[in-house]
Order: C-alpha cells, then sequence, then structure tokens
C-alpha cells in the first residue's frame, strides 16, 4: 500500500507501507515530490519495482522481504523454516537501512540471540544470503557477513550400538516396540523418515523402502531391506494401515515414540537416541567395507569426491549387496 501526502506550500512526501515478519506495518518515506504529478510518477516507479527509487534508502525489512519472495523459495523446506526463524533475531535493525548495516551489528544479533550454535549458524547464514542479494541489486558492494562468525558444531559423543547391544535386541525381538529399533539400525533411515514412511513406499516384491526426507540425495532414496528385519516389515505392512510404522492404528506422534524408545532401551540397560542407530548403520557398513557411493546413496547423503557424485552410478543390486554387509 503507498500513499502521497503534500499540500501546494510544501512539497508531496511519498510513503509506502512495509511489514514485518509478523505482519505489523509501518509507513515510511521513499522520496518527495514538488507536485502531485511527480509524485505519482514516483508511486507509479516503486510499484512497478521498488529498487529504482533509491537504493540508498532500502531497509532491512524491505530488502528482506523482497529477498524471501524472490530467492528464499528456491532453497529446501527445512531451510526455509531455519532462515525465517532466523531473521526474527535481527529485529532490532529491521528499520535500519541495510547499505548502513556493518559486521559488528550482524555479529550482535549472532551472539545475543540467546540459543544455541544452530541458531547462531542459521543467522550468520541469513545474513550471507541477504548480503549476496543486496549485492547482485546493486544496495551494497562490500559483504560484511564474510566477516561475522558463528560457534563451531561440538563434537559429537553419539556412539553406534554395540554388537552386544544389538544381540540383546535381537535375543527381545518380539517384546514391544524392539522390532522398531531393530529396523533403524538395518535401515539409517532418520527418525521421522520413518515414522512418516506410508505402507504405499515399501515395495515387497522387490524388498526395498522409498523414502527420505530433507536434502535433495535423501528424498525418494531407495534403501533395501535386509533379511533379517524382512519379517517385521512384512507384519506391518499386513496391517494395512496408511503409514507402515502405527500406534494403535494411528500415525506415531514423536512424543509416544521416544516414549516406546526409552522402553526398549532400558530393557537392554543402553542409553542410545534414534539418531545413533542412524551412526551404528553407517559405522557397520564402513567396518564391512562397503562401497562408499552406496553407503552415501543409502544414507541419503551427497559423496563428498566429485567423481563419485557425477559419474559413479550404482544398481539396486549392488545397494542389495551393501546391506548384506551387515551381519
Amino acid at each position: 500500500m503507498t500513499r502521497l501526502k503534500g499540500n501546494r506550500s510544501r512539497p508531496w512526501m511519498v510513503k509506502v507501507t512495509i511489514y514485518d515478519e509478523e505482519g505489523h506495518g509501518k509507513q515510511v518515506p521513499i522520496d518527495y515530490a514538488e507536485t502531485e504529478e511527480q509524485a505519482n510518477i514516483i508511486l507509479a516507479q516503486y510499484n512497478d519495482n521498488p529498487w529504482n527509487i533509491d537504493r540508498n534508502k532500502v531497509t532491512l525489512v524491505e530488502l528482506y522481504q523482497r529477498w524471501a519472495k524472490i530467492k528464499l523459495p528456491k532453497l529446501g523446506n527445512s531451510s526455509q523454516g531455519s532462515l525465517k526463524s532466523a531473521f526474527k533475531h535481527c529485529q532490532k535493525y529491521y528499520g535500519m537501512k541495510y547499505r548502513n548495516i556493518r559486521a559488528y551489528q550482524m555479529q550482535d544479533c549472532i551472539d545475543n540471540c540467546g540459543r544455541g550454535y544452530s541458531t547462531q549458524a542459521q543467522i550468520k547464514a541469513l545474513w550471507g544470503h541477504l548480503d549476496s542479494f543486496a549485492f547482485e541489486c546493486d544496495i551494497i558492494n562490500k559483504m560484511y557477513s564474510q566477516l561475522t562468525s558463528a560457534p563451531p558444531v561440538p563434537d559429537t559423543n553419539r556412539t553406534p550400538f554395540t554388537l552386544e547391544q544389538i544381540d540383546a535386541l535381537w535375543k527381545i525381538q518380539s517384546e514391544p516396540w524392539v522390532d522398531t529399533v531393530l529396523v533403524y539400525i538395518y535401515t539409517g533411515f532418520r527418525l521421522t523418515e520413518l515414522l512418516n514412511m506410508e505402507t504405499e513406499q515399501v515395495d515387497l516384491e522387490q524388498q526395498i523402502f522409498q523414502g527420505g526426507v530433507k536434502t535433495a540425495a535423501g528424498k525418494g532414496r531407495i534403501v533395501p531391506i535386509h533379511p533379517r528385519i524382512l519379517p517385521f516389515v512384512q507384519a506391518w505392512v499386513q496391517q494395512g494401515h496408511k503409514y507402515l510404522l502405527t500406534y494403535e492404528g494411528k500415525k506415531f506422534k514423536l512424543s509416544k515414540y521416544y516414549a516406546c524408545w526409552a522402553e526398549v532401551m532400558g530393557k537392554i540397560d543402553a542409553d542410545k537416541t534414534p539418531h545413533e542407530a542412524r551412526h551404528t548403520f553407517e559405522t557397520n557398513l564402513d567396518n564391512a567395507k562397503g562401497n562408499r557411493k552406496c553407503i552415501d546413496l543409502l544414507m541419503g547423503h551427497k559423496s563428498k569426491d566429485v567423481g563419485n557424485r557425477v559419474y559413479n552410478h550404482k544398481t539396486l543390486e549392488q545397494l542389495k549387496e551393501t546391506i548384506l554387509l551387515l551381519k
């Protein structure tokens, strides 16, 4: 929405209404004109392309809104959500002209967000995106985001399940929810990948799962069903529910599954998380000298080696051979 204010004795002020992430509007002037006719021309130009008015006056909010409309949709859903949340931690500078924002102010948002390393990394990433877009739009000629820093990812204290713990699970495989833990260990699926998997994503004839989320490499990936967990999967499919894993016939809620997981861990006296089952899958395949490209495909990882990523194509049979390395 735009407005004009003025009279014969004073210049015309051209204003626009901008909105923050919470939807609160604020009128800001974008230019002045000697006559109403000139003001209307400026207004028309602004509505056609806001960046054609005066790049020196573009605020952080205005830049973000333009970037969110043009660039943000090209990113993955997970990244979109994280960057939108990161912008809320930059509220202190919403109304500031973007070209006047310096590295120490960007760093202020990172250091004083009151959150952990993950959120701080996302705020730093957001400033990088905005700087690149501002540079592309000729709003800035120096990208101060390159001078910012965020805490490194801390060393993980996650460790794989031991062979003794896996053997203990097989000994009580008929007890409630133990089969789900074993399936996680023998597939490498992320927690939500299996909980969100629909029964139709399982092909018992070819003995494969097809699913995955989070990354381009992970989505829709094929994971062969290891013979040892095949009876579990067959039983789940035969239940005929929409989702492969269910609780009382309905989709598992995360909180409920964590409770079921904890119940199983208590039975084998282990302090493991669902993500450590994923670590176990990759570690055991690597220890068994599995092909690195096959392991990356099964995990839904993008191969670090360019040759592997671009030229190395693996067949379903090769993926099945890799899965069988798990004893």
